[in-house]
């Protein structure tokens, strides 16, 4: 995934908890503006009570003022009324960030988070990046509301980072960024190992740069945007931010942002925000008003149907029932991936599926009675012709003649 205005330069100096920044960043075009308005729309109206109370579209509701004040009622009472003891580091995290920035007391939720962060246990070297994800939330949470006291626990977050030596991923070597620039001061202990840290990560996302601008791929282009646009450390080679910032709205134009927790993540950045700036956001204000008539984020459904192929594979020896089935469904055209999948279903049991719901919306878990396994480190990889997709079944769109292959691997 924000998932998410942006950067180019910044220099911070945190200093008791506080930041002053000087960012040198590109911002939306006054004309493109109501593409940005669209989809800030589009995420708030996603909200309701039933839904799935995701404090990253809160945070980027106050980041960018919001538009629907109904909607952020309602994940602030949400998000106030969650069990402390239900939610992970991570989710506890992004719960402080999302009540912070709507000026909601989070002590007893801070205390809570620095005491499991007391305990972390660091990855190994060769572990995945991704492990670090939650832990760089934790550690910019913490760090915005008790800067000084939040320096031990990052000290040994940055040296655990610093020894990994697995795939680096551009989401957590963001959020990292963002986490560590947070706590780089110019006078403490431990500037040099944050700045060590800061430049071979920024180095690294750097590198994910593609010639269209996107950093990594669509969807982690927005916290890479906000890592970049404030970081200390600058990457040797001069990033373009203006690239970028064309490319992502030409991607909303297509229609790439329809999933909310998507649109979260890229909506600071399109806003001159980031993360960085939870702490600063000033509540109380009246409800803003898009610059203009927001663009349609929605498209009409051709009347005509498409035909998909549909594979569903797992040959991992370790599972006892291995298979690879092949079905075509027919559905109407602009129909997501889960109706391909829900009409396979209603074809034949042996395409029978469970989904869960997650902060990017629902994910598939089960498919012909195998299911993922965290402790196994298996998962339900979806792939069209071959090549992995970068949305879920709730947002893909498969175009005609397409296969699709779902196939149950290991991460």
């Amino acid at each position: 995934m924000a998932w998410f205005a942006l950067f180019l330069l910044s220099h911070l100096w945190a200093t008791a908890g506080t930041s002053a920044q000087v960012r040198s960043s590109c911002s939306v075009p006054s004309e493109e503006e109501p593409w940005v308005d669209g989809i800030q729309v589009l995420m708030e109206n996603s909200v309701t009570r039933s839904a799935y109370p995701n404090p990253s579209i809160l945070i980027a509701m106050n980041l960018a003022g919001p538009y629907n004040l109904k909607a952020q009622k309602i994940l602030i009472e949400e998000l106030m009324a969650s069990k402390i003891s239900d939610l992970t580091i991570g989710q506890l995290a992004l719960n402080i960030m999302a009540l912070n920035s709507s000026c909601r007391d989070t002590a007893s939720k801070v205390s809570v988070l620095q005491r499991k962060m007391q305990s972390w246990t660091p990855p190994g070297p060769k572990e995945e990046a991704v492990n670090f994800y939650a832990p760089s939330l934790a550690v910019l949470a913490l760090c915005q509301k008790n800067w000084e006291a939040t320096l031990p626990i990052a000290a040994g977050f940055a040296k655990a980072l610093l020894a990994n030596t697995s795939p680096f991923d551009v989401d957590t070597g963001a959020v990292a960024t963002l986490a560590l620039t947070c706590m780089y001061s110019s006078w403490d202990s431990y500037r040099n190992l944050f700045g060590q840290v800061l430049k071979s990560t920024v180095e690294n996302i750097s590198g994910r740069v593609t010639d269209s601008g996107i950093i990594g791929n669509i969807y982690s282009t927005g916290l890479a945007m906000q890592a970049l646009s404030v970081t200390p450390e600058q990457p040797s080679k001069k990033w373009d931010c203006e690239k970028t910032m064309a490319t992502v709205l030409d991607k909303i134009k297509q229609g790439k942002f329809q999933n909310p927790m998507s649109i979260a993540q890229i909506l600071p950045s399109l806003k001159g925000k980031t993360y960085l700036d939870v702490p600063h956001v000033k509540c109380g204000s009246d409800q803003v008003k898009p610059s203009s008539d927001p663009n349609p984020t929605s498209f009409p459904t051709p009347a005509s149907n498409i035909t998909i192929v549909y594979t569903i594979n797992n040959q991992l020896r370790e599972v006892e029932l291995l298979f690879n089935v092949t079905t075509e469904v027919s559905v109407k055209g602009s129909s997501v991936l889960l109706v391909v999948l829900q009409e396979a279903q209603r074809k034949s049991p042996m395409f029978k599926f469970e989904t869960t719901m997650t902060s990017w919306g629902l994910m598939v878990t089960s498919i012909n009675g195998i299911a993922a396994n965290a402790n196994h480190k298996t998962y339900w990889q979806f792939l069209g012709d071959g090549i992995p997709l970068d949305e879920g079944v709730a947002d893909y769109i498969p175009f005609d003649h397409e296969h699709i292959t779902a196939n149950f691997t290991h991460y």
